[in-house]
């Protein structure tokens, strides 16, 4: 954006080094005499990577807690203005890192042109808000992307519902869930703590699947072909299962560079622990710079780690009911840690949820939260957070396969006017709203 011209000299600087480097990698690994220096550039290239992520997301939170130590001790503290954090620094530079290890490991050659790497690390459509784009994963389509009239236009139809997911769903609970947020003492009901946590629940989920299927849909228009992010993560019977649904980018993107490589599922029990806490403490971490985002991710490894020692066994013998209960609860109780302003204030949200002194609620208090747009937003994203809609899509189209006279009427007049009706509903409420919130800031 405009706004960040400035700090366009930082993604600069990533490109230029991971394209150095990556040459370098490259050049090593064939010539016996520099073998030697693979590592040292590898080691250099994920340093000054890494490097700029902290020194940019962290930089503060890191002050911070040292002059809490520091004043603890009566020492002097550390002046150190608030850093302004680029946006999709996050995301850029997980795909710098993905290419530059993919090169050390010899799944694809460096390359060669610069422009080429530019492209990847600063591809638009998935910047700011993912899916993070691997570079193993299109590397042919940067030279080699095939267009056609088809690709475009299915495109456009994934922007669109990704736009109306964001527009029509994840902004109106969105302000459900921000005024519950704000929400003190006793105007915090039970009933309102789990109206607001249910808002946020859904939000955050039609707010980063929408944003992924824009970019989707933006790449297709260009000619990419992007990997899904999202697979109705809240219909899964386990946390595992919904690490394998959710931000499926991100899950994939630590599996494969860091869980894999501290050993996996290959090393003794208590390794794999360890591998668990370490992964999701980073992913965690990786959210934003707050013990908040920390305290989720050691909330996340608790719970996978427990699965791996038994609780998995025993979920198995569940009605699925149940084990859906189970982990909409971990889930669900998690996000408050998520959307909280800090730590003490996400404690006293949850004891609220659980308090039955604090369950009266009036009409009134309801009526100030809940809009009939809310409402609506609410079955409505309550639904679509199940694979609903690719069922009754799938039973309409083999019915008008088997009777094709009707396959315009049932399938491609209907989906053209949702279409026009859901982009001319969503730019209303881009025009007429004021309430439009970017939730990834902190990425």
């Amino acid at each position: 954006t405009w706004g960040e011209v400035f700090y366009l000299s930082v993604m600069l600087v990533s490109i230029g080094v991971n394209y150095l480097f990556g040459r370098l990698i490259e050049k090593s690994q064939t010539n016996k005499h520099l073998q030697k220096f693979t590592k040292i550039y590898l080691a250099f290239a994920v340093f000054v990577n890494l490097a700029l992520l902290i020194s940019f997301k962290y930089a503060n939170f890191i002050t911070d807690n040292i002059n809490i130590l520091l004043s603890s001790l009566h020492l002097p503290t550390i002046a150190l203005a608030p850093v302004h954090l680029p946006l999709g620094i996050s995301f850029f530079t997980f795909q710098a890192l993905s290419y530059i290890i993919d090169v050390y490991r010899k799944e694809v050659p460096a390359q060669k042109n610069i422009f080429d790497l530019a492209l990847y690390i600063s591809l638009f459509p998935q910047l700011i808000a993912g899916p993070i784009v691997r570079y193993h994963d299109i590397t042919q389509q940067i030279k080699n992307r095939v267009h056609s009239v088809e690709l475009f236009a299915s495109g456009i139809e994934r922007f669109i519902f990704g736009l109306a997911k964001k527009m029509l769903i994840a902004n109106p609970l969105g302000e459900v869930a921000d005024n519950v947020f704000l929400l003190t003492g006793s105007d915090l009901t039970m009933p309102l703590a789990w109206v607001g946590i249910f808002a946020y629940t859904l939000q955050i989920y039609f707010d980063f699947s929408g944003y992924s299927d824009m970019a989707i849909g933006l790449g297709r228009m260009f000619g990419f072909r992007f990997l899904e992010n999202f697979n109705y993560p809240y219909i899964a019977t386990s946390l595992r299962e919904f690490w394998r649904r959710w931000h499926i980018s991100l899950s994939t993107w630590f599996r494969d560079y860091l869980y894999i490589p501290l050993g996996g599922n290959r090393v003794s029990t208590f390794r794999v622990y360890i591998n668990l806490f370490i992964v999701f403490t980073l992913t965690g971490i990786w959210h934003g710079a707050s013990w908040n985002f920390l305290f989720w991710g050691l909330l996340h490894g608790i719970f996978l780690a427990s699965e791996h020692a038994g609780l998995s066994n025993i979920l198995k013998q569940l009605p699925k009911v149940l084990q859906h209960f189970y982990l909409l609860f971990v889930v669900i109780i998690s996000w408050v840690f998520f959307r909280a302003e800090n730590l003490s204030s996400a404690l006293n949200y949850i004891h609220t949820m659980f308090n039955l002194s604090q369950i009266h609620t009036s009409t009134f208090q309801y009526a100030q939260i809940l809009s009939h747009e809310a409402i609506l937003a609410f079955f409505t994203g309550i639904l679509l957070a199940t694979p609903f809609y690719p069922s009754l899509k799938k039973r309409v189209t083999a019915f008008a396969n088997e009777h094709p006279v009707k396959k315009q009427l049932l399938v491609y007049t209907p989906k053209i006017i949702a279409l026009f009706v859901l982009f001319s509903l969503s730019i209303v409420k881009v025009a007429s709203s004021t309430y439009n919130p970017f939730i990834y800031f902190r990425f």
